[in-house]
């Protein structure tokens, strides 16, 4: 399995972006995908994830304007609202694991992983 990332960028205050995953090599059908971002000087942090039961789960200071979603070949992420806070790089993960079917924002349920997108919001 290979993910390849794209869509990250410089963007205002306020402003959105969409961040591309694609899902390369996926033979199963249970899945757990999420999104993760990296400041630097801080922990990598979970954002957003959804998995094949159909769930999806998002980090408190983003739920509101984050939406993940999967098309069976690309993972999504669309965020609105940016803040400079949300500066970071940005990863999406992945686990296809038989069995693999709930939520999670722990980095450490996840396999695969992206190269990473860096997402700028200037103050």
């Amino acid at each position: 399995v290979t993910l390849v990332e794209s869509g990250g960028g410089s963007v205002q205050a306020g402003g959105s972006l969409r961040l591309a995953c694609a899902t390369l090599g996926v033979t199963n059908f249970d899945y757990r995908l999420g999104w993760f971002r990296q400041a630097p000087g801080k922990e990598r942090e979970g954002v957003a994830c959804i998995s094949s039961d159909g769930s999806t789960q998002y980090l408190w200071d983003v739920k509101d304007r984050f939406t993940t979603s999967y098309d069976g070949a690309n993972l999504y992420l669309q965020m609105t609202g940016l803040e400079p806070e949300d500066t970071a790089t940005y990863y999406c993960a992945a686990n296809f694991n038989t069995g693999v079917r709930s939520p999670s924002l722990k980095p450490r349920d996840y396999i695969f992983w992206g190269q990473g997108t860096q997402v700028s919001v200037p103050s």
